[in-house]
């Protein structure tokens, strides 16, 4: 890629929709929150990198849940969310982020629901004021843990709702963790209001997506990278205008794509299927927003007016306000604007 392609990504006012909680611990917040709590994680940020080389997706959950036991206090919480929303505003210029987050394990390491809510809210806050960046969380059901981690995660969403609360998520490993298992929940979650947005067809085939859309009601499909699979299900999630939350470092870092020469992007836009293009968990995948967009930007040989589209597809996606939208939207045009 150009410099001057790479400069212009870099200045590209973005919207985040599928990037986690935990998941986006850089080496510099995992190193403070392992020193804090010593054991299997390194403290050492040089030896990170290592930790951080995934085997296989399962290997990935272990590495994943081992960072998540390193926050086990409403401080702990706190402090990963607030130098999170800072590390996506300065150094990838994100504007608004829906983030997602997984309360059970949390509370199970004994933070109280209340005490994890103040906890992102508080921080949530101060990001704003210091940043200007825009959270909102989607409280996700870790799949790992079955039916009463999502009876819990339901509950919370229900009746603890932090104010930024925009959606209901389904996360985790899919093998032996079938979608059907959740349709309850996930009808329950949307009934209060609250948009559906579970992970599909990430390391299983396409008849997950089809689950997540006609059992869960799926507005956006997180990853849905075996879609591609499936001409049918391309087409319906085309015509239905149901984006796709694209994550490519990701899908090569836990085998669920052997290379990004090999990742079904390409097949997405000609389906005519609408992309968003996200991290997921950069700093585990070594990459961040901004290098996810220079990887779209060489699949799918895109220009910068091609780049400032895909920025408004993920605004147009996202659950963001009118207002938002529209707001967001001018910042894109006007950064384009400004390079042209």
């Amino acid at each position: 890629m150009s410099r001057d392609l790479s400069a212009f990504v870099a200045g590209l006012p973005k919207a985040e929709l599928h990037v986690h909680h935990v998941g986006s611990a850089s080496p510099r917040i995992v190193s403070e929150l392992a020193a804090r709590h010593p054991g299997k994680v390194p403290s050492d940020p040089g030896e990170l990198a290592s930790f951080f080389a995934f085997r296989d997706f399962a290997h990935f959950i272990e590495v994943y849940l081992a960072v998540v036991d390193l926050v086990r206090t409403a401080e702990d919480v706190r402090l990963l969310t607030y130098e999170v929303a800072r590390e996506m505003a300065t150094g990838q210029n994100v504007k608004y982020a829906e983030l997602t987050c997984t309360p059970y394990t949390s509370v199970k390491a004994g933070v109280p629901i209340e005490a994890f809510n103040e906890a992102i809210e508080d921080a949530r806050v101060a990001a704003e004021r210091d940043f200007g960046i825009e959270l909102r969380w989607i409280f996700d059901v870790p799949g790992e843990f079955g039916v009463p981690a999502a009876d819990d995660t339901l509950d919370w969403a229900l009746h603890h709702a932090p104010d930024a609360l925009i959606g209901f998520g389904l996360g985790g490993p899919e093998v032996g963790v079938p979608r059907p298992l959740f349709q309850r929940h996930f009808e329950a979650a949307r009934a209060a209001g609250l948009h559906s947005v579970p992970h599909a067809g990430e390391t299983t085939g396409p008849q997950t997506v089809w689950d997540a859309l006609k059992l869960l009601g799926a507005e956006r499909i997180g990853h849905g990278t075996s879609s591609a699979q499936d001409p049918a299900l391309l087409a319906h999630l085309a015509e239905h205008r149901i984006p796709l939350e694209v994550c490519p470092s990701s899908n090569v870092a836990t085998h669920a794509v052997e290379s990004l020469g090999e990742h079904p992007i390409t097949a997405f836009r000609d389906a005519g299927a609408v992309i968003t293009v996200n991290s997921d968990d950069p700093p585990m995948f070594g990459t961040t927003l901004n290098r996810e967009y220079e990887i779209a930007a060489d699949l799918l040989g895109l220009d910068r007016l091609g780049l400032a589209g895909l920025a408004k597809s993920a605004v147009s996606a996202s659950f963001l306000d009118e207002h938002g939208k529209t707001r967001l939207a001018a910042d894109i045009d006007a950064h384009l604007a400004a390079f042209e």
